[in-house]
């Protein structure tokens, strides 16, 4: 990978021992989080490669949980987020597994609450950063690191100008754009990384949109629970 500036050599202002398997599990956390668009009220939590093989030793598992209670990556409640998880009512239940993945810190985060139920995949690459790698068995990629606007649609001629009309009408820069179906006119969702943050109303405009079914937004830089 390129480092694009000294915050992905030195990593972040985090509880350690380590920014692949602390900080970037804490935003992992964060990430899934927003996607489901609540704290859950359960947490399936499968880890791979080096992450299976260290996660205890390393905190790992404290990290993901206290970004799903959306802890930031110097909470100093991070070490508690196992007993703050069950204090708040959250089922966590941790699975490790051999299958293979495209990077050895890989955690697969499925969410529950309300009969929802939300899958994530993603990896932690080093010094706090980190990629999703799928939602709900779409495959997608996007980093975390800017304001994302994830699209639950059905596939359709003229979607994707559609939503880019109404980035360019609020003139939100798009920086990657990453889609996946699961078949012609089936289940798409669409996935834009973005320059700026994404107001509201730019929200409600895609909604209206005829055959979206949600929106949902990532931005980590939103300050999480102190």
């Amino acid at each position: 990978m390129r480092f694009k500036d000294v915050f992905s050599i030195i990593g972040p202002s985090m509880i350690g021992p380590s920014s692949s398997h602390t900080a970037g599990a804490i935003r992992l956390g964060r990430v899934a989080r927003q996607l489901f668009g609540q704290q859950p009220e359960k947490a399936e939590l499968t880890f791979y490669g080096s992450f299976a093989d260290t996660y205890r030793g390393h905190g790992t598992d404290l990290a993901i949980v206290g970004g799903l209670l959306d802890y930031e990556t110097d909470n100093s409640r991070i070490p508690d987020s196992l007993e703050d998880a069950e204090a708040a009512g959250v089922e966590i239940i941790f699975h490790t597994s051999k299958g293979l993945t495209v990077h050895p810190n890989t955690a697969k985060i499925v969410l529950y609450a309300g009969g929802q139920e939300m899958s994530m995949v993603g990896a932690s690459i080093g010094g706090g950063n980190i990629e999703i790698l799928g939602i709900n068995q779409f495959d997608l990629k996007f980093t975390g690191e800017f304001p994302t606007l994830v699209v639950s649609h059905h596939d359709r001629p003229g979607m994707i100008a559609d939503i880019t009309a109404i980035l360019q009408k609020h003139r939100v820069n798009i920086g990657y754009m990453d889609l996946d179906r699961k078949g012609r006119n089936g289940d798409a969702m669409t996935v834009i990384e973005a320059d700026s943050v994404i107001a509201d109303d730019l929200i409600g405009e895609i909604l209206q949109l005829s055959e979206v079914d949600g929106v949902k937004i990532v931005d980590l830089k939103e300050r999480g629970q102190s």
